[in-house]
Order: C-alpha cells, then structure tokens, then sequence
C-alpha cells in the first residue's frame, strides 16, 4: 500500500489489484492540527489582559495611595446623627462617655494626681448661657462633640491634655473634620491655659496660627496639649498640639491672649461664668491625701 499526502493528510492508497477488494476506499490520518488549536482565543486574550491590567493597576494605586487615604476619599455611607433627646442620641451619648472614661492616656493621667488635676467643663454652664455657646451649645450632641471634654490639668497650670471626642457631622470633606472646628476647640484649650495663669480669669484671642499636618478622621477621640511659652503683663503666649489616640500630630497651633484693660470690672460677673465654662480648678490636694473622685455624671 502507498500512502498520499493530501491537504495536510497521510492518506493509504489501496491495492487495486486486490482481490478481496471490492470498493476504492482510504484510510486517512491528520498529521496537522484544527484550525485554531493551539492558539488562544481573542476573547481568552482580552481577558488575560483585562486581568492583569487590574491587579497592575491595583498593585500601583495601593502603593501610591493607601488604605488609609482611599478611605478619606471615599468614605463609608452613615446614617444622619440622631436627636440628641431620642433614645439612639441618648445610647450614643452614653457609649462615647463610657469609652471617654476607659481610654488609657485618661487612667494613665489619673494616676499622676499629685501633678495633674481633672475638670470637665460645662458641667456647671448656666442653661441660659449654654444654648448660646458654640461649643458648649450648639456643637453639642451625638455626632457632634457628644460628651464633654475630659481636661487634665498641671497644678501650676503651665500644662494641660484635653481628651474629646469629634463625631461624624463635624466634617468638611465628608469624613474629615472641618478645620474651622479643630481651630475652634484649639482656641478654646488654649485659652484656658492662659486664662488659669491669670488674676482676672478673663483673657480675649489676640492672635491664632494654626498648621494642619494631616487630615483628622471623623469620629474620634482626639488629645489637644497645651503649654504655656510667655508671660508678660496682661499678654499670655500658648502653644498647642492636636493629636490622635496613638500620637500622631494633626495640628500644630500657637496663640496670644491678653487680659482686656477693663478686666477688673468684669471680674465678678465674666469671671464667674468663664470659670462654670472652661471647667473650675479644684484644690489641691495635701501630700498623701488622694483627690476625691469627680462627678462625670453626663446628662443629654
């Protein structure tokens, strides 16, 4: 039998002078493959380059922006604050006053009794004058500053650390506080720094310089130190910080108050309320006599 090659096909030529046949048949083998075998799809193509097109993409926006800004970015959806009289309000209230109480820098700072003293303020604000207050007021509730800031204060006042809490609907940019607000209780730390060191307890914001470091997620608990840099006369520079629960610097700030000419005259009424405000300083304490437990009772 002879064989022929025929489109690509070793084909076995019969004997036709056999006997025993009795039709012209062939026996065919391929010796060459489908077409298209052995070759990959363009759909199969354009997916493998699809794939990798992602994770390279992946891969180089991971590097260049991490979680932690995809995040800031492009925040997770929450739900409006709730009333501050509701049962929700009143639960949320309650939850960050409850965490407020179990941070470690605060049982840390109260273990130093014999250096520092603890105040919350407004505790003590007249309603008449709270409704009307910024941030004793207005900014107060769940989602917004839901408990009271927690001060510890030097003995000499030439220090303190204010431990509060920002809740999701201080934002700018939605999660991230609004600097406006961060500037806002800076202020008001640093004014109690100064207004502690003097006779009238009534100082006013001559000058503010704030440096924003690094964005300041929403809802949180953030550390405002303070520390006193001059005394001179009726003027009192303070500089300040802003932190995370882990130390990492969001704010940097530097400020002057002077005390007002007119001080004296204001002395009793405007002392006196500045005092309820900023949270009052208690006495201190005599060597090996432990301070007495403050009130922290919050009420919404």
């Amino acid at each position: 039998m002879n064989s022929l090659t025929v489109a690509g096909r070793i084909c076995a030529r019969p004997n036709l002078s056999s006997p025993l046949l009795t039709r012209t048949t062939r026996r065919c083998w391929s010796s060459a493959q489908p077409v298209g075998a052995g070759k990959p799809s363009g759909t199969r193509i354009g997916l493998l380059a699809l794939g990798g097109f992602v994770v390279g993409t992946s891969y180089t926006l991971g590097s260049i922006y991490p979680p932690t800004l995809a995040e800031l970015a492009f925040p997770r959806p929450a739900p409006p604050s709730p009333p501050i009289d509701s049962p929700e309000g009143n639960a949320e209230v309650h939850r960050v006053e409850e965490e407020l109480q179990n941070l470690p820098i605060v049982q840390a700072l109260r273990l130093q009794k014999q250096d520092y003293y603890e105040s919350r303020p407004y505790l003590t604000y007249p309603e008449e004058k709270r409704i009307h207050s910024l941030t004793a007021g207005t900014l107060k509730g769940p989602g917004r500053l839901s408990a009271p800031p927690l001060v510890f204060g030097k003995w000499d006042d030439s220090e303190s650390v204010v431990v509060i809490h920002v809740g999701r609907s201080l934002c700018g940019h939605d999660g991230i506080i609004h600097g406006g607000i961060l500037a806002t209780l800076l202020d008001e730390a640093l004014a109690r720094n100064a207004i502690m060191k003097l006779p009238s307890k009534i100082a006013v914001t001559a000058n503010l310089t704030i440096n924003y470091k690094a964005p300041t997620k929403a809802n949180q608990f953030i550390v405002i130190r303070t520390w006193l840099t001059e005394i001179k006369g009726r003027k009192v520079r303070v500089q300040g910080r802003i932190e995370d629960i882990d130390g990492q610097l969001l704010v940097e700030a530097s400020s002057l108050f002077v005390e007002p000419k007119y001080a004296s005259f204001l002395q009793t009424a405007a002392g006196d309320s500045i005092g309820n405000a900023i949270g009052a300083k208690p006495l201190k304490p005599r060597q090996g006599h432990p301070l007495p437990d403050i009130d922290v009772a919050i009420t919404s």
